[in-house]
This record gives structure tokens, C-alpha cells and sequence, in this order.
């Protein structure tokens, strides 16, 4: 499985980015694509998850109601759309994919850098 994660930039505060996830290889072997972000000072954090076979998305507590994970099965794509962005928003941004049988995420994208500025 690969993952090629792309969209990332330099907004302003209160701005939107959309993240796209592509994924390709062996798709059927993969429950759920995660988003996860490196933020400077405090490491690797869940953003959110979406599962594959019900479409449903689950999302970090503090993230809720900005954050919005969606996919496009036709281009096999998973989205991470991102309103009211802040400073403290700012990092990589990595989408991963988790096997039926892993508890973690196994296959990793190269990550995107998104900065907000103030």
C-alpha cells in the first residue's frame, strides 16, 4: 500500500486548506486511513480517522467542528478539509493506512507541511 499526501501550505489564521490522501497498491488490505500531524514542541499527534467499509470518520476531541475527513472512492482519495485554522495548527501533516488485523497504523505517506500564519 502507498499513500501520497499533498495540499499543504501557508494560510493565515482563519483560513482552509483541503489535504488529499491518494492511495494505490493493495487497498482491500486496509481498514482505515488515518491523519496524524508532527507539531513543533509536541510531537505526533491523532487528527482524525475514517473507516473504509461504513465511511465513517472519528476525530481528535479538540479538532471537532474544524476538521472534516471525507473521501472520493472513485480516485481513491481520502480528504482532510481544515476551516478556522490557527497558529498552533501548523505541522506535518502525515495520512497513514491500518491493516484489518494491525492496531496501528503500518503504511505511512511522505507527510505535507502546513503553516498558519498569524
Amino acid at each position: 500500500v502507498q499513500l501520497q499526501a499533498s495540499g499543504g501550505g501557508l494560510v493565515q489564521a482563519g483560513g482552509s486548506l483541503r489535504l488529499s490522501c491518494v492511495v494505490s497498491g493493495n487497498t482491500g488490505s486496509i481498514s482505515a486511513i488515518g491523519w496524524l500531524r508532527q507539531v513543533p514542541g509536541r510531537g505526533r499527534e491523532f487528527v482524525g480517522s475514517f473507516y473504509l467499509s461504513g465511511g465513517t470518520a472519528h476525530y481528535a476531541d479538540q479538532l471537532k467542528g474544524r476538521f472534516t475527513i471525507s473521501s472520493d472512492n472513485a480516485k481513491n482519495t481520502v480528504y482532510l478539509d481544515m476551516d478556522s485554522l490557527r497558529p498552533d495548527d501548523t505541522g506535518v501533516y502525515y495520512c497513514a493506512a491500518r491493516g484489518h488485523t494491525a492496531s496501528t497504523y503500518n503504511f505511512w505517506g511522505q507527510g505535507t507541511q502546513v503553516t498558519v500564519s498569524s
